[in-house]
């Protein structure tokens, strides 16, 4: 392997962007080497090896395939109400329950039609639906043949997806007396922009205020608050802990958490577990936090993004152990395999800090609240945050358009209720031994040390090159790295001589010298490959450092 063709003065410019831009750049490279080897050598084990983006590649079939199994019942419904060519009417509520069990029985050989049925029973035997009313918003949900009713979320789809999030989100715990509320949102990154825009728009958040990042963290929480819509001003948690050992842990020191506790920081947003460490919040953090909210700042507003949290055994949300505070945000995409679909939710409980805030505004600001929200209900100082957040989602004027479209809820409430069952469980362990076999594979490749965690996530692992260089062969290897070279530098060199993509660690906040992979889009031997690439660089640069020493 050789030095990157680039320059120094090139990749700086380069380290600006975002690692998602980036990313593309890298792309390019990699194609590039590829179209310049001779025909002979592009063979299959000469593709490029793209780890930079998080797309899983596999699917969560049973509950998909009972989305159609139901498309098929309902157009079925609508046929039966009204047939006139290609025309249709609308499913009917009554007696839909009984003819979805007359349907199912002559049906028994649809893909799908089984576990529709048993997400359909689990509905009326555990939650208690009453069953023409659960059928119907099924098949009228996915004819998509009304607007959202209610906007927020569909009633009974909300009550399954509560359910789900308490099993897997908070430990099978919920707190005690907390009802919490949901808003079907357009995938997790909806809901960032949705989260920010209302924060802004009730006076929660000003332009200037200081906003706390865990770091590292998934871009967008980094780049969002400085836009100029915002004008917010970050502090950074860093997590920078090291072993005895010298491997870093991406732990949160205590000296860290504290920052927290400065009554000047208004919000604090993480993504748990991380991005890209994969690591959920320790027990130990969990609990710092708590103690800050509870003795130095009781208005800490939270947002935690919990996207992986089912990668984790026994994993627990802040939103469970602080509910008034923290606002969650979730997403189907990654363990379902579900990024086109956009699924997420933001969820608050109904007692919480938001509300209280708000109530407590300055005169003028309450005023001017009435007046935005004036047009929605004659009691607007009555409307929840939540119900906030649906209307600006919407520019407040189309408050009666808002929500997610009803296929997208129907896909979202039998994902979860998939989930409750034994095979959902079952496919739970499938994913996350998929994750950690590729991790062990790249570990191997790579010869690179990570510190033995129960709470790894292994979505992604984020190895961290210079500090490796100190642990192996000591300070002075470390130094010359940072003199010699630019950070993204071994990302190029993969890219322009092995078409290896992966993203640059500092472009989610953590160290510069860090390579982020995601262990989730590619076969498993490729992440072998990929290790062994990855060592291919760090030995190049030890050699091209001992041949300086050597002179």
């Amino acid at each position: 392997m050789t030095e990157s063709a680039h320059s120094h003065a090139e990749l700086r410019r380069y380290a600006q962007l975002s690692p998602f831009e980036l990313k593309e750049r890298f792309i390019a490279l990699a194609e590039r080497r590829l179209a310049e080897q001779p025909v002979q050598k592009r063979r299959a084990n000469n593709l490029m090896l793209n780890a930079g983006r998080g797309n899983p590649n596999w699917t969560a079939a049973a509950p998909r395939e009972a989305f159609h199994a139901l498309g098929a019942f309902a157009m079925a419904e609508s046929r039966r109400v009204w047939t006139a060519g290609d025309l249709a009417g609308m499913p009917a509520k009554g007696g839909i329950a009984a003819r979805f069990t007359d349907y199912a029985l002559a049906n028994p050989g649809l893909p799908g039609m089984a576990e529709l049925r048993r997400a359909v029973d689990l509905g009326v035997e555990e939650f208690g639906f009453d069953p023409d009313t659960w059928v119907h918003e099924l098949a009228d949900g996915i004819t998509a043949d009304n607007y959202p009713v209610p906007d927020r979320m569909l009633r009974c789809g909300e009550q399954v997806v509560v359910r789900y999030l308490r099993e897997e989100l908070f430990d099978g715990h919920a707190p005690e007396g907390q009802a919490l509320s949901l808003f079907a949102t357009e995938g997790g990154t909806a809901a960032m922009c949705y989260i920010f825009d209302s924060l802004m728009a009730n006076g929660l958040l000003k332009r200037g205020d200081r906003v706390a990042l865990m770091v590292p963290i998934f871009t967008p929480y980094i780049e969002i608050p400085v836009l100029d819509t915002y004008g917010l001003e970050l502090v950074l948690v860093q997590a920078d802990k090291f072993s005895d050992t010298g491997v870093r842990e991406w732990r949160y020191p205590s000296r860290e958490i504290a920052k927290l506790a400065d009554p000047s920081v208004k919000l604090v947003c993480l993504v748990n577990p991380s991005n890209p460490p994969s690591l959920a919040l320790s027990d130990v953090v969990r609990k710092e936090i708590q103690q800050v909210v509870a003795t130095h700042n009781p208005n800490l507003m939270i947002v935690t993004d919990d996207v992986y949290g089912t990668f984790v055994e026994g994993f627990r949300s802040l939103a469970a152990d602080l509910p008034r505070n923290t606002l969650l945000v979730y997403s189907y995409s990654k363990h379902y395999g579900a990024t086109g679909w956009r699924l997420g939710v933001i969820g608050l409980h109904d007692d919480n800090i938001y509300d209280e805030q708000i109530a407590n505004l300055p005169d003028a600001e309450r005023d001017r609240l009435r007046q935005r929200y004036g047009t929605l209900t004659l009691e607007p100082d009555e409307l929840r945050f939540i119900d906030r957040i649906v209307a600006d989602s919407r520019r407040v004027a189309l408050n009666h358009t808002a929500g997610l479209s009803t296929p997208q809820q129907v896909q979202m409430t039998l994902f979860s209720l998939y989930a409750l069952q034994e095979a959902g469980q079952e496919y739970k362990h499938q994913v996350r031994e998929i994750v950690n076999r590729r991790l062990d594979l790249l570990l191997e490749g790579s010869q690179m040390r990570i510190t033995d965690d129960p709470h790894r996530a292994a979505y992604y692992i984020e190895l961290d090159i210079l500090a490796e260089a100190e642990r192996l062969h000591g300070p002075a290897f470390a130094e010359y790295l940072q003199a010699t070279y630019e950070p993204i530098d071994p990302l190029f060199r993969l890219a322009e001589q092995t078409s290896v993509v992966l993203l640059n660690g500092g472009g989610f906040d953590g160290p510069e010298w860090s390579v982020r992979v995601s262990l989730a889009n590619l076969e498993d031997l490729d992440y072998l490959r990929i290790g062994h690439y990855l060592n291919l660089v760090f030995r190049e640069y030890l050699n091209e450092w001992q041949e300086s020493t050597a002179r």
